[in-house]
């Protein structure tokens, strides 16, 4: 009974969300309290609840001050440079533009953290595409793969949560499925390509024009100034790029120009490879301004003098986490502590920054909150540990000596439905269990386990996807609906990879 309704409280809770029946916060504290009163348990909700928080609180207070930390260093302009190099590089092509959001999210997915990747990937990026009108889902659905694929690495979490419970050594198990995983992040770069030459065929070939007056936007191969000419203010000391609009791959097709914020259309709005037409951020008229703002090389909160100052206290910020020091929580609290104090020592340009910060701080650590209420009730009645008994239970008996396969397609659900504690503490000694009866080695099965890393990262029970998708201001079904397919193709083709080497 646990087992059909665990299944049955997951498949509702996706429902609704890609559905847009509710929203995911809603569902995350909703669903799961009726389902924990089906089985018969709701007198018990409360001490589910406070498991589930206790167990995620420290997430929230790292994700609290993480976004305090690079939101001030976004204010004060340590990435600007980064915005000018990706723009050098893009070109304002979309094929490029999208090419460059999977190769930064994976730079900086180096860091072990991916609610840093995605603050510093949309902070970088989120002006370009909406000045370029191309859609935000592709944006968010190929910073969380790149980042799924990066996130295997050891000190992620996912690595070091398989070694601590099957007591193995991490390097055992990410060295040899380097070579997989390498293939899974060509593949990502390759699926960026394919999905940048479709934004490119919808909106024409887009040219940076560095040669023209700043803020005339103009057709390509033309000196003449368009009606809507506008100055476009990204990145720090760059000036204002001028961007020139041309027909991409066919003189017949129309010259595109670039809508400023009075535009009624959605500069977030794109439209998917099903033909459905996908709106991912805000209208231009609604907060365009404030774009532009955000990376404008003038505005008041730049602290050119502190900038190295800046660069090596995120530097060694990094180091830290990487070494892993102290606990995360505790780095991040410092940093933001001092990156205030530091950049803005008068007490009302400190309120002002936290205040300027404060509506993703709440939004996130709110959801991490929601989220405790729905791994709290699936993981203390017991539904987790019926359904991987079942899901095992299922396997045939002439699949036993095949269990690292097993594992690998298996961990593409569970560690979407499930947090990474609850599958790798929870489901990972369970099928290690099973393998080592048909002889399969612990470590194979470890290795397996971090195939759906991919998929993972766009979970509902991920804090950082929230980090995504409300920075850019993308529904979370909208971006669920996107990049499912892609990040489950992209585990597949790990999963691929992994037994052509012969790592599983």
């Amino acid at each position: 009974m646990l087992t059909i309704l665990g299944f049955v409280m997951i498949a509702a809770f996706l429902a609704l969300i890609m559905a847009k029946k509710m929203s995911p916060m809603a569902a995350l504290v909703l669903i799961p309290a009726l389902f924990c009163v089906l089985v018969g348990q709701g007198a018990r909700l409360g001490d589910y609840v406070l498991k589930g928080i206790g167990d995620l609180a420290p997430t929230a207070a790292m994700l609290m001050f993480a976004i305090v930390y690079f939101g001030v260093m976004i204010d004060v302009g340590l990435f600007d440079p980064i915005v000018r190099v990706i723009l050098r590089f893009c070109k304002a092509d979309p094929m490029r533009v999208v090419v460059g959001t999977a190769l930064l999210a994976a730079i900086v997915s180096l860091d072990g953290d991916g609610s840093t990747t995605f603050m510093i990937t949309v902070s970088a990026l989120l002006p370009l595409y909406k000045r370029l009108k191309m859609s935000l889902v592709v944006m968010t659905g190929v910073a969380a793969t790149a980042n799924g694929v990066m996130n295997t690495v050891p000190w992620g979490g996912p690595t070091a949560r398989a070694a601590t419970a099957l007591k193995l050594d991490a390097g055992d198990i990410f060295v040899p499925m380097i070579p997989a995983l390498a293939v899974g992040l060509l593949f990502v770069f390759g699926l960026a390509y394919v999905l940048g030459l479709r934004e490119r065929r919808r909106l024409g070939l887009l040219t940076l024009d560095e040669d023209r007056e700043p803020g005339a936007v103009t057709a390509a191969g033309t000196g003449e100034r368009t009606a809507d000419s506008e100055q476009v203010l990204i990145g720090a000391g760059a000036g204002a790029a001028s961007l020139a609009g041309a027909g991409g791959g066919s003189g017949n097709r129309p010259k595109k120009s670039l809508g400023g914020p009075g535009s009624s259309s959605g500069s977030g709005s794109g439209v998917d490879e099903d033909g459905e037409e996908s709106r991912g951020g805000a209208e231009d008229g609604e907060d365009g301004a404030h774009d532009s703002a955000v990376l404008d090389p003038n505005r008041p909160t730049l602290r050119p003098r502190l900038y190295w100052f800046n660069a090596a206290l995120t530097a060694a910020l990094i180091t830290l986490l990487v070494l892993q020091t102290l606990p995360i929580p505790v780095l991040f609290l410092l940093g933001a502590a001092i990156a205030l104090t530091v950049n803005f020592p008068h007490m009302p340009d400190q309120k002002a920054r936290i205040a300027a910060h404060a509506d993703n701080v709440l939004n996130v650590s709110g959801m991490v909150f929601a989220a405790a209420v729905f791994t709290g009730v699936l993981t203390g009645t017991g539904m987790v540990e019926h359904m991987a008994r079942a899901v095992v239970d299922a396997i045939p008996e002439g699949m036993g000596p095949h269990m690292g396969l097993v594992t690998g397609v298996l961990s593409i659900p569970f560690t979407y439905f499930m947090s990474n504690d609850g599958f790798y503490f929870g489901i990972v000694p369970i099928l290690a269990e099973a393998g080592a009866a048909h002889g399969v080695a612990p470590v194979e099965i470890a290795r397996a386990s971090l195939i759906g890393q991919a998929l993972h990262m766009s979970s509902p029970l991920v804090p950082a996807v929230y980090v995504l998708v409300g920075m850019a201001g993308v529904e979370f079904g909208d971006h669920t609906r996107f990049t499912v397919k892609w990040a489950a193709l992209t585990s597949l083709v790990v999963l691929a990879a992994a037994l052509l080497f012969g790592i599983i």
